[in-house]
């Protein structure tokens, strides 16, 4: 197997020029609504309000990184994931996006360096060979986010790319010198958007879930409660819902303390913190329809780019995107949640 990329312990930078974060809107049916314009947006980080100086709708091409776990645990995934490569070309990276495919278990190993060339993207993929039964999670991400660091972004004065970090991987991390929060500040500070999408095996989630020991008050496959509005209705949605879990809380947590493992929902919370989303697959969702969810709202997603004013402090800085209340009211924003800036000292 080929040897790891070199430097994957995340270099956490003291202060940052370019600010991009993704922004998806949705009604209150959850449809994606992609008729806004920049004046719609307001922006504010520690509560300076920002100007936008550069604004998208889904054209920016993407730099995506395919994060792929090949890890024996999950073997007998492996036929339905050597089947995705078109769906990644089609869907995620579009006409005018590039991809690396990255695959991890014990070791990280760069199967596939950037490329525009959809043939050789889908050709990694579909030939995804087995490794070791480990899964270096956090290092294979801070590899990930370490090479899409590199890539060029949008700014005012010039076009660029999105930079976009897609994971096929279970939660469970095994072995990695890097912390997630660790990865999740350099993954802020490099503009880098994670989505994942969560593999599933019996044999994983009886090793990884503790059994359900409260009683089933429902019918099998149905909810207790009513979906929140805009929400799909799935076992992560209901699981947060009923366990009280605040993932974006939970997520500025993780980046705030770098030191402290996060021990569940690791994803979920990567996601959370960078603007992306997470999307489990379970029985009526399989892997190759949360690819073509993902790249469904990467090409309607708005993308709003501000240089920071005012407080430049070392500590975390929370980003807030509202809209214009008198026009978009029952309108739903999601957005990144902010980013850290390190002391020189850290």
């Amino acid at each position: 197997m080929q040897q790891p990329p070199r430097d994957t312990q995340p270099k956490v930078k003291v202060q940052v020029a370019l600010v991009n974060t993704p922004v998806t809107v949705r009604d209150a049916r959850g449809e994606m609504v992609n008729n806004l314009e920049a004046q719609d947006f307001q922006i504010t980080d520690n509560g300076v309000a920002q100007q936008i100086s550069h604004f998208d709708l889904g054209g920016d091409p993407i730099s995506a990184v395919i994060l792929i776990e090949t890890s024996s645990r999950i073997a007998p995934l492996f036929p339905e994931m050597r089947k995705t490569g078109i769906l990644f070309t089609q869907t995620v990276m579009g006409p005018s996006g590039e991809a690396a495919v990255v695959g991890f278990n014990d070791s990280i190993d760069k199967l596939q360096d950037f490329t525009t060339n959809s043939d050789l993207i889908e050709n990694t993929i579909a030939h995804l060979g087995q490794g070791t039964s480990g899964s270096k999670l956090y290092d294979a991400m801070a590899a990930g986010v370490e090479m899409l660091s590199g890539r060029p972004q949008a700014a005012a004065d010039k076009p660029g790319r999105r930079r976009v970090l897609m994971i096929l991987s279970e939660a469970a991390d095994a072995g990695s010198e890097t912390k997630l929060g660790e990865v999740l500040r350099q993954a802020q500070l490099s503009n880098v958007t994670i989505y994942s999408v969560g593999l599933s095996t019996t044999r994983a989630e009886l090793q990884a879930k503790p059994k359900d020991t409260r009683p089933q008050i429902t019918p099998p496959g149905t909810f207790p409660l009513p979906p929140q509005p805009g929400v799909p209705q799935t076992p992560t949605s209901e699981t947060n819902r009923y366990g009280n879990i605040d993932l974006m809380a939970l997520a500025v947590w993780a980046v705030q303390h770098v030191h402290d493992q996060v021990k569940d929902h690791a994803l979920e919370v990567a996601a959370t913190a960078t603007g992306g989303a997470h999307l489990s697959t379970f029985k009526n969702r399989s892997i190759e329809k949360a690819i073509d969810e993902i790249g469904g709202e990467l090409h309607s997603q708005y993308t709003l780019s501000y240089t920071p004013t005012g407080s430049g402090a070392p500590g975390y800085h929370e980003i807030k995107v509202t809209l214009v209340q008198a026009r978009n009211r029952d309108l739903r924003v999601r957005a990144r949640p902010g980013y850290y800036l390190a002391s020189p000292e850290s």
